[in-house]
Parts: structure tokens; sequence; C-alpha cells
């Protein structure tokens, strides 16, 4: 069984195989909340000779929509579209039932994007907010991301996650019958995706530098498992760990000096802690069970691993320099892969009951565990900047996908690659 197979740290030859088409992940809303806010994001006007390399407007529908917290407006169903103050009709957004309206303007100016835009309280006639900024050309879908930031933080108070990025394993079969994997890198929203490692062998376990800057992974491309650091913006790479035996499941400590990685090139799989500065390790468990997947908990005190030391996969925690291992999870049959929040109040896992392998989130103050997918094998959770969202990996019609749930599982979202199948996703830290 797969999951298992993760524990014991096995190659994942098990990547579904189908044929390349396209590579940018597509999102559907699966289920949003009953209490959806009605907004309407009516194009944005529009003063350029050219036509715009992004539709900014359709991008923050988007976003707004994906949250599962409003709900758009379609824009056929636009009795009207305004771009300037001046042109509100506020009876015609009351008559639709929208509850907010956002309007705007993008001008050009010597290569760049002068972009203006309101949001209005519909029922009350009055703006809420207007917001000026002046991108690279560029960049006008990353500030299409900000402005909507700028909308969900006035209207719900809370943080959004519209401009991080995402990182996934792909895996496609080519027309000569090999199979090629990919580590790639891409907006929130599935969108500009970029290949960051390909290789004809596994690619597994990513995990991103606290400043977002850098990828850990495992890449078996000389035939065995090694551990690679990679810089974005460059390409740059070094290869860090390539001990006998299995060189897996890395994690960076919270100020980016370490990694928490497991080897087992002294017998058992063990957890250790790598100085990528000096290339030191430092054994920190000792145990002839199956000690695998730590990560670290945002203060960098301690470290969360999973381990079968108890007769089955359950997760327990120690303090970052090693020492004696507290056992966390008490529920169900199975508990692995954990994920913290940025806050550290909550646990992302998987949480398996007889052959069920479900994500859940364990309070760390109470320790009580909610489950929120109802997948027979979901696995691989990280969770949002923000702490609002946990994507995972799923399966849907025998490939792999990606979903992501709300914290309170209220909201639900697949993310799908046409003609591929993709895994083990990584929320970027920012």
């Amino acid at each position: 069984m797969e999951l298992i197979r993760k524990i014991l740290l096995g190659l994942l030859l098990a990547v579904y195989a189908v044929a390349a088409q396209s590579e940018e992940l597509t999102i559907r809303i699966t289920q949003g909340s009953e209490k959806a806010v009605p907004i309407a994001i009516v194009p944005f006007g529009w003063q350029g000779a050219t036509p715009l390399p992004d539709d900014v407007s359709s991008i923050v529908d988007a976003d707004l929509n994906r949250t599962g917290y409003f709900r758009t407006l379609a824009r056929e169903q636009m009795l009207t579209k305004p771009t300037r103050p001046e042109e509100v009709v506020f009876k015609n957004w009351q008559v639709l039932g929208q509850e907010y309206l956002v309007i705007g303007q993008i001008t050009p100016e010597s290569g760049r994007y002068n972009i203006d835009f309101q949001l209005f309280n519909v029922y009350k006639n009055e703006p809420l907010m207007g917001y000026k900024m002046t991108v690279p050309s560029n960049e006008l879908r990353r500030s299409a991301h900000r402005i909507s930031d700028l909308i969900y933080e006035k209207l719900t108070g809370k943080k959004s996650d519209f401009g991080t990025r995402i990182a996934y394993i792909t895996s496609v079969t080519e027309p000569n019958g090999r199979r090629k994997f990919k580590l790639q890198v891409a907006d929130a929203d599935g969108s500009n995706p970029k290949t960051v490692a390909a290789s004809y062998e596994p690619l597994m376990s990513p995990a991103w530098s606290p400043d977002g800057k850098m990828l850990a992974y495992v890449s078996f491309e000389r035939k065995s498992s090694a551990i690679y650091v990679q810089v974005l913006a460059t390409g740059n790479r070094s290869r860090v760990a390539e001990f006998p035996g299995i060189n897996g499941a890395p994690s960076w400590s919270p100020d980016g000096s370490k990694l928490a990685l497991t080897l087992s090139k002294d017998g058992s799989p063990d957890i250790y802690t790598l100085n990528l500065s000096t290339r030191s390790l430092t054994k920190l468990t000792s145990e002839y069970s199956i000690d695998t997947e730590p990560v670290w908990s945002p203060d960098g005190s301690s470290i969360v691993f999973t381990s079968d030391r108890g007769g089955k996969p359950q997760l327990y925690m120690m303090p970052a320099h090693g020492g004696g291992a507290k056992r966390l999870t008490f529920q169900g049959d199975y508990n692995a892969g954990a994920a913290f929040s940025s806050d550290g109040r909550n646990l992302a896992m998987v949480h398996g009951n007889h052959g069920d392998y479900r994500v859940a989130v364990m309070d760390m103050g109470s320790k009580s565990i909610n489950v929120l997918t109802a997948g027979r094998l979901d696995e691989s959770p990280s969770f949002s900047p923000s702490g609002g969202m946990v994507l995972y990996a799923s399966r849907q019609g025998g490939r792999g996908v990606l979903s992501a749930v709300s914290v309170d599982g209220r909201t639900h979202q697949k993310l799908t690659l046409e003609g591929g199948a993709v895994r083990e996703p990584a929320w970027s830290p920012q």
C-alpha cells in the first residue's frame, strides 16, 4: 500500500502514467460556504493600444471565488460595467443581490502599468477602500493577486495567500514511453508553472526554505537517493546528502541553517540534522524502528516525526537537539506526514483508520483531531502561509491530483494537471 511504502521511503515508482498534454494546474471549487458573500468584480478599464497580457479583474475574481467565502458575479449578468466611481449606480448592483463591488482602471506609462481600483459596500452606497499602484509590465499577474489580498483582508480581517507559490511533483509518460518526473513551482492558483528539476528517475519530498528562495528535494537521478538544495532564482543546486541507503524527507529549520532528514547509513532509518554551512551531521534518534518525516516546530524548539516504534506509524515530538520523544497521536491506527501551521497552533497529518487515509488537523493545545477530508488515499498535507488552508495529494479517476481544504472544513478545491499526475505538494512560506 502506497502510504506504507512512503513510510518505508520506497522509490514511489507507482506514480500514475498518462500522456503529457499541459503543464498548468486547473482549480475547481468542489465545495464552498453556504453563506458565501456576493461580490461583483467588474472588468477593469484599459486605456492602452494593445490588449493586456493578463486580465487583472478576472484573476481577482478567480482568487476570491476559490476561497469559498465569496460568490462572484458572472460578467454576462452585470447590468453595467463601470470603471470610475462616478459611473457606479448602486441600485443596479442591489437588484442583483451584490453586497460588494470592485471597479478599476489600468493605464500604461513607459513600460509600466498604473492600476487604480475601488471597493464599495453596495447597500451602504459607500466606498470601503481605494488603492493605486504602479507596477512593472512583467508583474501584472502578481499585482492582481496583491489586489485580491487587499480586498480579502479588508472584508474578512484575515490574511490571504493569493500571492504565494506551491511546489509539486508531476509525472507524465512521453511519446517514447519513458516516464518523466518534474519538480515544478507555480503560483497558488496553478498558473505560471516553472520546472525546477526534471529526471527520468523519481523526484520527491520538495521542501521550501524559510525565505522562499530555495527548495530542498530528493532525487534518484544517480540511481540512488540523494538530497539537493536548489536556488530558484539561478537554478544553482548542491547535493547535500548522498549517504549509503536512504537519504530522504528533508525539512528546513526555521532559521534556514539546517535540514532535518532521514538517513539509514547506520542501519535503520533515523532522524538527523545537517548543518548546511559545515555539512556536519547530528543524529537525533537511535531506535531500531523506522523514524522518518521530520518537521520543525515554527519556533525551532522541537521536531515532530513519524515512527513505528509503538508497532504502527504514529507521530512523536522531541527537542530539536534530540533526546526523549513523546508520542503525540493516539487516535487511529496510522498517523504520519506531519506539517505545522506557521503559528504552531495546528499540526496537519495523514490520519488512517481501517484502510482509509485522510487529512486531519490536530489542535496542539487540546490535542484534539479534526478530520477534514473524505478520500481513501489522501496524503502529503501542507499548510498555506496564513494557516487557513491545507494543500494535499489525493486521487481522482485513478490518477494523482492536488486538493485543498480550509481548516474549518467548509471549502474544498481540486487542482488537476491535464494529461498528467501530480503529487507531493508543498506551499511556500510567503
